[in-house]
């Protein structure tokens, strides 16, 4: 999940260099790099969401089990639900 959120962050920041640092003169012909500028901040911006969504629902939960097997050893257990 954290790897989401990662693509998403670099999307929004190409998203803002296209459209925000780049100069362009409207008489070029092409496609518009302001407008892919802002295609990628959105599309990065929704999967950041998504991603903090996904992050906040997954149920990540640690269980640690202790175990006194009677001859003063201890046996510690830990699991992790992810």
């Amino acid at each position: 999940m954290g790897a989401g959120l990662a693509v998403s962050i670099v999307a929004l920041a190409v998203g803002a260099i296209l459209k925000f640092a780049l100069t362009v003169t409207p008489y070029q012909h092409g496609f518009n790099v302001h407008t892919v500028g802002v295609i990628l901040m959105v599309v990065g911006g929704l999967g950041a969401v998504l991603s903090i969504i996904g992050i906040a629902t997954s149920g990540y939960r640690r269980r640690r089990v202790i175990v006194d097997d009677g001859v003063r050893q201890v046996v510690t257990q830990e699991e992790s639900n992810a």
